[in-house]
């Protein structure tokens, strides 16, 4: 497993009975995670420490309960990169911290190519850790996502970073269709990303799930390859599938093209604790 441990402004301070006490900056939040299925807090008193509380409802859904009045937004930094923090429904806060784990990786494959000219297609965008990652690196960044409120989003993690100056293409369409545009317009990228939902719909009704889809996008997307790619990743958190699985598909479908194959866990570590969150996996093929 790796581990997202470089973190200053995100810790987790205990998880017990499906649910993780984190901080975000100056802020603590209580939120899910199926994960955690051990009943044990190891450190009790710092639960009552709480800003915020998502709670699921019996009905399903459910909602934040706050403890204390929270700003709309609040900024975290990783390394030099910044994010706009907000609680949403259905429990997120438009960050996953533990795909700075990706973004090390990401950063380190496009500094250390030598090429001036990396062209990135981050699919499945949200809200752009990735984006802001590949470009802080010095890549030009096609984005694309079904949402406009995630894309409006992505922009102010850009600006937020100090890289509005920087070539990043905005798309807010399906993947599947833009890809198919992209083929036919003859764009050509040196490295993809996708971090596909397990379920969704496009803007236009589109149905995606993973398991019927995956394997046929990735397909697809071997056609928009440049001849010298740099990397492709794929990262999901599909209940039930394993992180060979992203492997295998990856082997299968870009096999003419030479490079190295892996795959795994990634996962967030515990403050002043030896327990590890898995948080979800990833499979890569690298030149």
């Amino acid at each position: 497993m790796e581990i997202a441990s470089n973190w200053k402004d995100y810790e987790i301070l205990d998880m017990s009975d499906g649910e993780k006490l984190e901080k975000w900056n100056n802020i603590i939040l209580i939120r899910p995670d199926p994960q955690i299925i051990w009943k044990e807090k190891t450190f009790p008193e710092k639960w009552k420490s709480a800003d915020a509380r998502y709670s699921r409802s019996n009905t399903g859904g459910g909602a934040w309960q706050y403890h204390k009045n929270l700003p709309k937004a609040w900024q975290v930094h990783y390394k030099d990169l910044t994010f706009n923090i907000k609680p949403m429904g259905f429990k997120h806060t438009g960050l996953f911290p533990e795909q700075a784990v990706n973004w090390d990786w990401m950063i380190n494959k496009i500094k250390t190519d030598g090429r001036k000219d990396i062209k990135v297609l981050n699919l499945f965008a949200y809200t752009g850790g990735a984006t802001v990652a590949c470009s802080y690196a010095g890549a030009s960044v096609c984005h694309v996502d079904s949402s406009k409120g995630m894309v409006s989003w992505a922009k102010e993690n850009i600006a937020s970073s100090g890289l509005s100056d920087r070539p990043v293409r905005f798309i807010i369409d399906d993947v599947t269709k833009f890809v198919n545009r992209e083929i036919r317009r003859g764009n050509k990228y040196d490295a993809i990303i996708m971090d596909p939902p397990s379920y969704g719909r496009g803007k236009n009704g589109e149905v995606w799930q993973f398991e019927n889809n995956i394997s046929d996008l990735v397909e697809l997307c071997a056609n928009v390859l440049s001849n010298e790619p740099l990397f492709f990743l794929i990262n999901s958190y599909t209940t039930g599938i394993s992180s060979k699985v992203l492997e295998n598909i990856l082997s299968l479908k870009l096999k003419m093209k030479n490079g190295k194959l892996s795959s795994g866990e990634i996962g967030l570590p515990m403050k002043n604790s030896k327990l590890v969150l898995p948080c979800g996996i990833y499979g890569r093929w690298e030149r």
